[in-house]
């Protein structure tokens, strides 16, 4: 059974840091793409940040972009997502999401769409105080 687990949410102040941590078990997912979203409350899910395959290729959301920072350990099949200058409007469920596929290539849009991604975890809170 695939899982992907994610840590290292809670509860700080704006211009905190915390790190994310998303563990994968179940298949290895060194060779896809994968990402994270975010779900504030009363929102839509969207897109954060996302991580090709090799590493080689990050996106971010613009409001997120120079604060958040992805990285895979492929030895590890795990990703994380440091997140920097915490901001109230940060404050959300952050969900890791990972493509089924392997190895293969995408437009910057598809890293950005919600529909690339086969499996997903079951989140974890941050919430941000001003």
């Amino acid at each position: 059974q695939v899982q992907l687990v994610e840590s290292g949410g809670g509860s700080v102040q704006a211009g905190d840091s915390l790190r994310l941590s998303c563990a994968a078990s179940g298949r290895t997912f060194t060779s896809s793409v994968m990402a994270w979203f975010r779900r504030a409350p009363g929102k839509e899910r969207e897109f954060v940040a996302a991580i090709s395959w090799s590493g080689g290729i990050t996106y971010y959301a613009d409001s997120v972009k120079g604060r958040f920072t992805i990285s895979r350990d492929n030895a590890n099949n795990a990703m994380s997502l440091e997140m920097n200058s915490l901001k109230p409007e940060d404050t959300a469920v952050y969900y890791c999401a990972a493509d089924r596929r392997l190895r293969t290539t995408y437009t910057e849009s598809h890293y950005r769409s919600r529909s690339l991604y086969d499996f997903w975890g079951q989140g974890t809170q941050v919430t941000v105080s001003s």
